[in-house]
């Protein structure tokens, strides 16, 4: 089998004209040239337009409001964004740096992959739960499909099926063009395949990678195990590998679990973001929002082990994406907090470029805050499993109901906080500073941001007792109300 997919690699890297540009979803994409990486920057509501030749930044372009999955079109300087929170798709020209078209869709468009055709692009819809076709010369949505439950990641196979994974439960979705149909999924219920889908436990799943030659799925995403409200067994990072090949044995076990924080001895990390792989298939990196980690993996393709330790980097803070270069020499890592893209030889894994692609627009306070929000590594935790954004990410829910000491409590989103004190549904805190004592508890296990003991939740405040502490307030209160999908068009 080895000795098969190698020669099918050499045949497939082989073909003239081809480029591996914008077939998976992510919020970074390298043109076909290797030339030329766009990341879009969620915070500064941005698009940034990297030199790769030169090893600097040649545009920043505003865009809207969180913007997500960004792809090339084809061979074109064209890119379109989805733009999550102002419900558009936006066309950029890269040469330029105008915005030539903005396609209004439904609601939140996070991935978005090229079609292959330089006219069409897919993306994922997760409100509504849609993928949509859009012709993005005519500015047109030509095609809706109804795919399920928060669909996040997004991918185009070789072959030409499209698969989706979902967000809350990591089940993959296999969607075939040319009917408009799930082809994994019953007709009559809903339910996807058992082969297909993630366990009860499974969940943030925001995106898809396959391999280039045996369109094997990759999707890293969490365990959450909901009855276990302890740092050490309540979050796991997997990255699951799915046997997408048609006529698989059925009573075989297509989907594989790979554990992360095993994966190299008992080295532990936290929140699995994202995943790439090397144009020959051989190589799959991994990065870990969390504890600002990244595996580069051994890609066995074997329906058993699945991928095999290779190295390991710390990279910047709250890495969200990573992509490799076309010819596979290098890959780059997107450092969401420190807001930079740095290059890195994939054979040395040593740094050969940093470029600051945007600045942060708010406050230091809130910028401290965001970084100990998202962060697994001390003093917000001692074990590394779990931050605040293992269940809260980027103010959202996990989509968890968690039995906890006082019951069970379904997992709040935090927007318009500051306005709905006093928090969690048990009503015991009354400041955000409170959350000091889920620092220090079980399930974080965290030093602390205090020095000595903690107040309780409802008695003297914790507030103003220190400068880091009262940074993670301002960041959890900083997200406002968002209007409801159903009032687009005015309540009446």
């Amino acid at each position: 089998m080895k000795n098969s997919l190698l020669v099918a690699t050499v045949l497939f890297l082989s073909l003239p004209g081809l480029s591996l540009a914008g077939t998976s979803n992510s919020l970074m994409d390298i043109s076909g040239s290797g030339n030329q990486l766009v990341c879009t920057n969620r915070d500064s509501g941005t698009l940034s337009i990297v030199d790769l030749k030169k090893g600097e930044l040649a545009q920043e372009i505003k865009i809207g409001r969180h913007p997500e999955g960004v792809t090339y079109i084809g061979d074109t300087n064209l890119v379109v964004v989805a733009v999550y929170a102002d419900d558009l798709l936006a066309v950029v020209d890269t040469v330029s740096g105008k915005v030539v078209r903005t396609i209004d869709v439904t609601d939140e468009p996070y991935g978005v992959i090229d079609a292959g055709d330089g006219k069409h692009v897919y993306a994922t819809l997760e409100f509504p739960g849609q993928l949509i076709r859009v012709d993005v010369t005519t500015g047109k949505v030509t095609d809706t499909w109804d795919v399920g439950q928060f669909p996040r990641g997004l991918a185009k196979s070789s072959t030409g099926q499209i698969y989706i994974s979902e967000y809350l439960t990591g089940a993959l979705k296999q969607f075939d063009i040319a009917s408009g149909q799930l082809t994994n999924v019953d007709a009559g219920t809903g339910d996807v395949f058992p082969g297909w889908q993630g366990t009860a436990e499974d969940s943030l799943a925001r995106q898809v990678t396959l391999h280039p030659v045996s369109n094997k799925a990759y999707l890293a995403h969490q365990r959450s195990r909901v009855t276990v409200a302890h740092g050490s067994g309540s979050i796991f990072p997997y990255v699951s590998a799915v046997n997408t090949k048609p006529g698989n044995d059925p009573e075989a076990k297509r989907r594989r679990r790979v554990q992360m924080d095993s994966f190299r001895g008992t080295y532990v990390v936290a929140n699995p973001w994202e995943t790439a792989i090397s144009p020959d298939g051989q190589s799959l990196y991994v990065i870990f929002g969390g504890t600002d980690d990244m595996f580069v993996c051994n890609v066995l393709d074997d329906d058993y082990r699945e991928l095999e330790y290779k190295g390991g980097l710390r990279v910047g803070s709250n890495p969200r994406a990573v992509r490799v270069s076309p010819d596979g020499a290098t890959f780059y890592v997107y450092n969401a907090l420190d807001f930079n893209v740095v290059g890195y030889n994939a054979k040395s894994l040593q740094q050969v470029m940093d470029v600051k692609v945007t600045n942060w627009p708010y406050s230091d306070e809130v910028l401290l805050g965001k970084k100990l929000f998202y962060t697994a590594n001390p003093p917000m935790t001692s074990r590394r499993w779990i931050s605040c954004s293992s269940c809260h990410p980027d103010s959202d829910a996990d989509g968890r109901t968690w039995q906890q000491p006082e019951g069970l409590r379904n997992t709040q989103p935090m927007l318009g906080l500051k306005h709905t004190h006093p928090i969690h549904w048990s009503a015991d805190r009354d400041e955000v500073q409170d959350f000091e004592i889920t620092i220090r508890s079980a399930l974080m296990q965290g030093r602390g941001l205090i020095n000595g003991p903690v107040n309780d939740g409802l008695a003297d405040p914790n507030g103003g007792r220190s400068e880091a502490l009262d940074a993670l307030a301002a960041y959890t209160n900083s997200h406002g109300f968002t209007q409801s999908p159903f009032a687009k068009q005015g309540l009446s």
